[in-house]
């Protein structure tokens, strides 16, 4: 499989999915990718990559730089590499919980946060020490509670360029009389600079 496109976005339908194992939406994909800024050197780290599809995005994005995929379920870690070998990519897949491996890690340009577990101060705290500064930090989340402790704390740590974004996705859908729209769930972006 390849992605021939130099857009973000690639269609959900293309990866290998698990029921069990949440993928970020193709939609929202394109504007987390956005909000970190990226460039082809830079190093990234994904935390809490779930299917994969943001590891995927990223390698795409990044042509010299290096991937680091973190995620404590092994289920999720298998779907990841299944996704980056359809894509023909390569990450550096990290079974682990993030607060175990983010001190280990080596400082990073960009980091893309899309699961927390209720550790989200501490996630975000570790993440910041890792950020080279000018490097961007993304937090995306469907919680409600986890936005406000990584608005509380992004502010907190003094980030600048601090923005909150909320996608609310509608897509079309057939049905035997036309076309449906119908809602996904909305998605809280924050996201900010060190």
């Amino acid at each position: 499989m390849s992605w021939d496109y130099v857009t973000s976005g690639i269609p959900d339908d293309l990866f290998e999915r698990a029921d069990d194992i949440p993928i970020t939406k193709e939609e929202v994909r394109a504007i987390v990718l956005g909000k970190l800024r990226l460039k082809s050197n830079y190093s990234v780290i994904d935390v809490g990559c779930g299917s994969g599809s943001i590891t995927v995005e990223l390698c795409l994005k990044i042509k010299t730089g290096k991937v680091y995929a973190i995620d404590f379920n092994p289920k999720a870690i298998e779907l990841t590499r299944r996704n980056l070998n359809k894509f023909g990519l390569d990450a550096e897949l990290i079974p682990s919980l993030a607060q175990e491996t983010l001190p280990v890690l080596p400082g990073v340009d960009a980091i893309i946060v899309g699961g927390t577990w209720g550790e989200t101060e501490k996630i975000i705290e570790l993440c910041v020490t890792k950020l080279k500064p000018g490097g961007r930090i993304v937090v995306d989340t469907i919680l409600i509670e986890t936005m406000y402790k990584a608005i509380t704390t992004i502010k907190k740590l003094c980030l600048s360029d601090i923005d909150v974004t909320q996608i609310l996705i509608t897509k079309g859908k057939n049905v035997s009389t036309g076309t449906m729209l119908t809602a996904r769930n909305p998605v809280l972006v924050i996201s900010g600079t060190k």
